[in-house]
């Protein structure tokens, strides 16, 4: 019997159960994966502690990468044993998992398979944002929160690949490093300072162009506080909780600035986008110009290890469930 991990009962992370599963079939326009690694994501804890809902039972996890096994009606373009990677397909945390042929792209030679398991959800993320929520230009300064987190060093390096002049903030001197490797210009150790008069004092009194807030209650008024005049807020998680209501008032006060909740949904709504977002992450990796940083990899029966590392705040870059 293949092994996944499953949540019967909404709560912590004691709720992720690893045991036995039903053997899956694909369904047309689905694709039976083995699983080489499965990423772990902000928004797996979400789904677990029941944010956002699920009908109960489920199989939790949302990105992996592996080899096709098994292929449905109706699928054109993939083969066995093509290796493939994707961002959207629940219950991923197992050993086999099915895919939607739509939501699943080519891993190219060069790219290894805990590289393209530990990409693709986060790194898709950071793309959109950089390159079409708010377009980083040349010269622009940009705030990234949590730079040293998965989603937060490959920030980093794609807006300074666009240009920008990036400040990122993180919780440690460790993750200082890390975010000034990825190429942040300065970092903020937001346990020792309030950012907001920083971000300030870096921009000569400006602000920033855009935020880039992952991060959620606990930085969204320093984040408007540390905006230029129609700067750009992009709340993009909730990883110290959702943000109370907003008085659409408050955007004027901080300079007529623009505020936006992105989704990855809304940014991969076509094949056509997927591919291209895809085919340049695939692309900067394969050419060093883009480093994923995999900051743990845990045995699948530990999930429930990983999760509690993730929310503890404990771990830097990306975590991998290995099956």
């Amino acid at each position: 019997m293949p092994k996944a991990v499953v949540v019967r009962a909404t709560g912590g992370p004691e709720a992720l159960e690893f045991g036995d599963v039903e053997p899956k079939s694909p369904g047309p326009g689905e694709l039976l994966v083995d699983v080489a690694a499965a990423g772990v994501n902000y928004i797996d804890t979400y789904h677990r502690e029941g944010r956002y809902p699920l009908p109960l039972p489920f199989g939790i996890g949302l990105e992996g990468a592996g080899r096709v096994a098994a292929l449905g009606a109706d699928v054109s373009g993939f083969a066995v044993g093509d290796r493939v990677a994707w961002a959207a397909a629940p219950g991923s945390y197992a050993e086999q998992a099915l895919v939607r042929a739509s939501d699943a792209v080519p891993v190219p030679d060069g790219v290894a398979d805990d590289t393209a398991g530990a990409l693709l959800l986060q790194g898709l993320t950071a793309h959109y944002l950089v390159a079409s929520t708010y377009p980083v230009r040349e010269g622009d300064r940009v705030l990234v929160h949590a730079a040293a987190g998965g989603v937060g060093l490959l920030l980093v390096q794609l807006a300074k690949a666009r240009g920008a002049r990036v400040v990122g903030t993180v919780s440690t001197q460790a993750k200082e490093a890390l975010a000034r490797e990825a190429g942040a210009d300065e970092v903020i150790r937001y346990d020792q300072a309030d950012f907001a008069p920083e971000v300030r004092e870096w921009t000569g009194g400006e602000g920033v162009a855009v935020v880039y807030d992952g991060v959620g209650a606990a930085t969204f008024d320093g984040s408007l506080a540390a905006l230029r005049p129609r700067g750009h807020l992009v709340l993009f998680g909730a990883a110290s909780g959702p943000v109370p209501p907003v008085d659409p008032q408050r955007l004027n006060q901080a300079g007529s600035v623009y505020l936006t909740r992105p989704s990855l949904g809304a940014y991969t709504a076509t094949r056509e986008e997927l591919e291209w977002r895809a085919g340049e992450l695939f692309g900067a990796v394969a050419d060093g110009s883009l480093d994923v940083r995999i900051g743990g990899r845990y045995p699948l029966a530990d999930a429930r290890r990983a999760h509690e590392d993730l929310e503890g705040r404990r771990t830097t870059g990306k975590l991998l469930l290995i099956p």
